[in-house]
């Protein structure tokens, strides 16, 4: 699901009409802070995916089901707005590239660095404190930081920081392995 999170060429096209609406209103933390709530949500539930990336569901449905969520999450007006807009257009499949987008215009506008942890099992607060300075170490600056847990890793780690990928996950290791052994 985290690999939903791509731009996508609507999605940035989106994604520039809802930040740059933000930025003139002055919403731009208020709308960013409903994207990542929309995220974690996104991630969550399987009916809200099914919602917005079902064929068979109109759009217009899609549309009042978008703006029922962000009312009863307490959206900002301009991201509720925007979503019902999504909707009523028929680009809610698009919502994650949308995300996506949003978050590298505010990035870029901002300077912060945002950085995910993947790992088979949660971390403790001292794991996330050492993998943080270990990336503040590397990257010159402090990392915006989320962690999200995913067993498929078997262990090991994932981090993404912007667009580069560290995979250090016991999963990868051994896929390589087996494409080695089947080279061989």
């Amino acid at each position: 699901m985290a690999d939903d999170y791509r731009t996508t060429e609507v999605g940035e096209r989106y994604a520039q009409a809802l930040f740059d609406l933000a930025d003139e209103t002055g919403v731009l933390d208020a709308v960013r802070a409903d994207l990542a709530s929309l995220r974690a949500a996104w991630n969550d539930s399987a009916d809200l995916r099914r919602l917005a990336t079902s064929p068979v569901i109109a759009a217009e449905d899609q549309q009042k089901g978008l703006v029922a969520i962000a009312d009863a999450a307490k959206f900002d007006g301009v991201t509720k707005n925007f979503l019902g807009l999504l909707g009523q257009n028929g680009r809610s499949r698009d919502l994650p590239g949308v995300i996506a987008g949003f978050e590298a215009l505010y990035a870029k506008k901002t300077g912060v660095v945002a950085a995910e942890v993947v790992s088979a099992q949660a971390l403790s607060a001292a794991q996330m404190k050492s993998i943080q300075s270990a990336l503040r170490a590397s990257l010159g600056k402090d990392p915006e930081m989320t962690a999200r847990v995913d067993p498929s890793i078997l262990g090991g780690l994932k981090v993404k920081v912007g667009s580069k990928l560290f995979d250090a996950s016991l999963k990868t290791k051994l896929d390589q392995m087996k494409f080695a052994l089947k080279r061989a």
